[in-house]
């Protein structure tokens, strides 16, 4: 699995594309009003699939496939939030690149459109 991680419009899923060879049909973009597909190769958004499960009651999903490329946003910097709901989605959505981290082959941080490998 490769994680990476970068602010909202940095180039994360144009890198994921080029660097992987990913095509449309391979991405899957996350929402907070449903499940994720973990079957396609791609899921971008993932912290929208934290949110869902948080307002779903269930642990977010973290059992994508071996060769998964995960792309998520980065939600942690700034201010911490007055709104509960939103404080637990950036601590879940902390926790769960953690153990993905952990798990990954590769993690980069994509900022203006310049990929930075961490891992």
């Amino acid at each position: 699995m490769d994680l990476i991680i970068g602010g909202a419009y940095q180039g994360k899923l144009a890198y994921a594309k080029e660097r992987f060879g990913l095509k449309e049909e391979d991405i899957w973009s996350c929402h907070a009003d449903g499940e994720s597909d973990v079957s396609r190769r791609c899921l971008d958004h993932v912290q929208e699939t934290v949110l869902y499960a948080l307002r779903a009651g269930k642990t977010p999903e973290i059992d994508f496939r071996p060769d998964a490329v995960i792309l998520c946003d980065d939600i942690f910097c700034g201010v911490v939030p007055e709104n509960a709901e939103t404080r637990a989605w950036r601590e879940q959505t902390g926790r769960l690149l953690g153990e993905l981290a952990r798990r990954a082959n590769t993690v980069t941080r994509v900022f203006c459109g310049i990929p930075q490998r961490l891992k």
